[in-house]
Formats: C-alpha cells, structure tokens, sequence
C-alpha cells in the first residue's frame, strides 16, 4: 500500500442558495486579468441545465476524462496510441469560445461624449478581444434559474436516463424543479488533464494533491482542456498559458480555507484530508461503472487504523497531517456515513469534490401548481421513504450526475437524509410517532447518535469544523530537514519521483 494525502472537499447541496458569491470572491481574486475574463475557476450552475462551458457533461462531444478498453484505461480524447499525435496541432475536440461566451464591456464613454440629441444614449457592448462592438448572446449563467427554459434545461445530457413522461413532466412549467450545482476543480486523484499534458506542465502536488500548473513548462497546446471532462482547465489567450483552480494554495498554507469555501453564504462547503492507497488508483477507476462509486470509498483509507498510520508515516506524512485526517469532516460525509457521492464518476478521473444531493426538490409537493408543504406534513414523512420514486427531481436523473446511473446509491443516500430529517422533527417538534420515527432510521442504516451527528456536522458545524485544515507541508519538510522539491508526486496512475513523466 502507498499511502498519501490529499485534501478534499465536500458540497451540500441541500444548502446552495445559488447566490454565486463564491463565483464571485474566486474572479476578484484570480482571475481579474487580461486573457481570463471568460474563465470562471469556480462556477454555479443550474440542474437541470446544459452548464458551463454549453454541454459541458458530454464527452460524445469534447471527449474528456477516461474510458474503458477491454483490461486497460486510457484517455477518451486519444482513441488511439496515434491519436493524441495526430491531434496535437488540430483538437477538434476542444470547446470553443462560443461554447463558453465572448467576454465584454460597454462603450461607457459614449454615454459622455455623445453629442446633444433628443435620444437618451447608450452603452453598447464590446467584445474584450477584439474590441468592436457586439450583440450578447451567451453569458457564464446565461440559463440561472432555468432562465430560457425549456431551451437549456431541456438539453441537460443526463435527461437521456429518463423516460418521455419524465422529461416532459421535469420540464412542465407549473411544476418546474430545479437546485444548483457549484463547481471547481476536483483535483482528481486520475485527472485527466495531467495524462493529456504533452509538455508536463500539469501536476499534482505530493503534499496535498492540488493539481497546478506549470507556467514556464506550459506550451499552451491545450490538450489538458480536452483531456478534463469537467472542463476546469482555460486557456488564457493573453499570456498564451493554460490555467485553472489551484484551491487556493497560498490560503490553505497560510491557514485559510480557499476563497469560495470562506465566502459561502449557505455555508455548504466542508474541506479535510483523506488518505488514499495510489497503488490502487488505476484499479479503482478501471471497474465497471455501477461500481465506480464503491470502488471510489475503498480506496480511502481509516485515518485511525494503527496500519495504516504506520505506513501514512512511511511515506512522510507527518503527525499533524493525520490529526486533521481524523478530524476530516469529508471523512466522514464520504466513508463513515456514505452521504457524499462525485461527480460524474464514470469519467474515471476518481473526482476529489464529493457532493450531498439535494433533499428538497425530491421531498417537495406540487398542488395546483402550487409549492404545498401540508402534504408532506399530514402524511407524516415516514411514508416517504418508500415512495422516493414520486420524487420530483427523478432519482435516475440524479444517479446520472452523481452515481453513473447506479440508483442505488443515490436511493440509499437520501433514505438517510430522510432518516435524519425524521428523526430531529420527532425530536424537537415531535408530530412523529416513534415506530416511524425507528422504521426510518432503519431504513437509512443509521444509529440515533450518527442521525445527531450528520445533522450538527450539515447545521450547526463552526468554522473550524467545517474546514480542517492540514498544516503546511513544506514547513513540516523543513522542521524534517527534507527538501520538498524531491517529494514523490502524482503524474500518472501512481506517483514517480518530481520530473519524471509516465506516458
């Protein structure tokens, strides 16, 4: 076993308020410069909906992340050994601008120097790249709150796992349904975009795992766009460098949780460390897809087995690092208790950002087009539990975004979301008898303690519980008198010493 650390993070779902302050504290940050006004490192999207860049989930499309090829994996985008070369100078795989939008301004000095008239002047648009005047036509939220729909949400790529009805009723504005979906960089643990990176210039650290990359190595052939089937790597067209989400490293070192998670008015974000087997990665994200979500758990590691500590400090992960392992509230959403699930696993790029689903728009009623809450309330929400297929979000949709289509999964998770809700309504307004209230938690396979835990860890958690924060690795290297430039990192299915490549 080779065991490393990785800092990961956690979204509840169930919290997004869709305020896009996060959006907004990561631009003013990072990418306010010439060349990113397009790039949104963190972005909020809309489900359902077609996302940023334009579809961005399809890799029929722009052939990102991984696939399965009888024993071997290997990149979607090649489709060959000879592939990725033949694709070097001409990708016509990679998303365009209009796939994202064209960045502008307004010509807000006419509003000033127009001459004397009868019209009341206007600032026009104009294009940030080619500095001429233009029409809008596309925006990084352009479908926020379905706005366009059914144009955009109709064209979500994970409507294909529903039937006609489904989709039709999904889309029915009189009971339109929709949550929203934060996203940055996942740092994989197999991203794709470092595989795909011809010059090296991608990596991922060995301390951490945060994936950056190189500025002086980068050659800006823009191959790790194609190769990220999330779409978090851009290319900026004014230094000529690819760029993307590096968690706000300079933050975590300093003791600080990245700039979106600090923001977050809903307060949806938790950040700790995992510990991970990386002898195992290639065989993890190698397994048929409705096992991918299993598969992805067994490889994370019990930060308080005497084992695996032992061979954790083996590979020089120090004391404090493992303390905050066990204190990792990512930890516990994704292995302990089984509520957080990623994105997309059947990319295979073995996502580190784990996401609770929603609870809401499954529990929520419609009457008369109405948002009723008294149907739920005098049914009793036990009887919920076993009637999640009347969901109005279907839960093969959800399967879709967090599962592979694995349903299961899904259904086992929100069993215990429904648990807990039950279980602290019985509690504190109790209107639910106590048969239901133990047939629930039996259902959801969870104990009165862990429904009180799950449910301080999603409300009442403090800051230093929501972010557990590993100290600096490069401080601890040097207290070790270690010099961090020679730490193993990650370039492939598992780690060679710094500079060496796998292909």
């Amino acid at each position: 076993m080779d065991i490393r650390s990785q800092v990961s993070m956690v979204f509840h779902l169930d919290k997004c308020i869709g305020c896009h302050t996060c959006s907004v504290a990561c631009k003013n940050i990072w990418t306010d410069r010439k060349g990113t006004e397009y790039m949104w490192w963190n972005n909020v999207e809309t489900k359902p909906g077609t996302g940023f860049p334009t579809l961005w989930e399809d890799q029929e499309k722009y052939k990102g992340g991984w696939e399965k090829k009888g024993k071997d994996l290997r990149l979607k985008m090649h489709g060959s050994k000879t592939g990725g070369l033949a694709n070097i100078f001409y990708n016509p795989n990679m998303p365009n601008l209009d796939d994202y939008y064209e960045p502008w301004t307004y010509d807000y000095k006419h509003l000033f120097t127009a001459p004397e008239g009868d019209d009341q002047p206007t600032a026009r648009a104009i294009s940030l790249i080619t500095g001429k005047h233009m029409e809008i036509e596309a925006g990084p939220n352009w479908d926020d709150d379905l706005g366009g729909s059914p144009v955009y949400a109709a064209n979500d790529p994970n409507l294909e796992s529903l039937t006609e009805n489904e989709r039709l009723a999904l889309n029915e504005l009189e009971r339109v349904v929709f949550f929203y979906l934060p996203r940055i960089c996942n740092h994989c643990l197999n991203p794709g975009c470092v595989a795909s990176c011809p010059a090296g210039a991608i990596y991922k650290r060995g301390e951490d795992g945060i994936v950056l990359v190189s500025q002086e190595k980068c050659r800006a052939w823009r191959m790790c766009i194609t190769g990220c089937p999330y779409k978090k790597t851009y290319y900026n067209w004014g230094s000529g460098k690819s760029e993307k989400c590096i968690l706000c490293y300079p933050r975590l070192e300093s003791g600080e949780p990245p700039a979106c998670f600090h923001a977050c008015v809903g307060r949806i974000r938790y950040l700790g460390v995992l510990l991970y087997d990386a002898d195992r990665i290639k065989e993890i994200a190698s397994v048929p897809e409705d096992e991918l979500v299993e598969a992805q758990r067994s490889i994370l590691q019990d930060p308080f087995d005497p084992e695996i500590i032992a061979l954790a400090k083996a590979n020089g992960i120090s004391d404090a690092t493992l303390a905050s392992a066990r204190n990792s509230p990512v930890y516990k959403f994704v292995k302990k208790w089984k509520l957080a699930l990623p994105l997309h696993p059947e990319f295979r790029t073995v996502p580190m950002l784990y996401y609770v689903p929603p609870l809401l728009p499954v529990l929520a009623a419609v009457k008369d087009g109405n948002y009723d809450v008294t149907e739920i309330a005098d049914a009793g929400l036990a009887p919920m539990l076993s009637s999640l297929e009347k969901a109005r979000v279907p839960l093969r949709f959800l399967a879709s975004l967090f599962a592979a289509g694995n349903a299961e999964k899904v259904t086992a998770v929100y069993r215990k979301l429904i648990a807990v809700r039950i279980h602290m309504r019985a509690s504190r307004v109790k209107d639910i008898p106590e048969a239901e209230q133990k047939e629930a938690l039996a259902q959801g396979n969870l104990t009165v303690k862990e429904a009180e835990d799950i449910w301080r860890l999603t409300s009442m958690a403090t800051f230093d519980e929501r972010f557990v924060l590993p100290p600096l690795a490069r401080e601890v290297a040097v207290e070790a008198k270690v010099d961090p430039s020679t730490h193993k990192r990650e370039v492939g299915f598992g780690f060679k010493k710094a500079g060496e490549r796998k292909w």
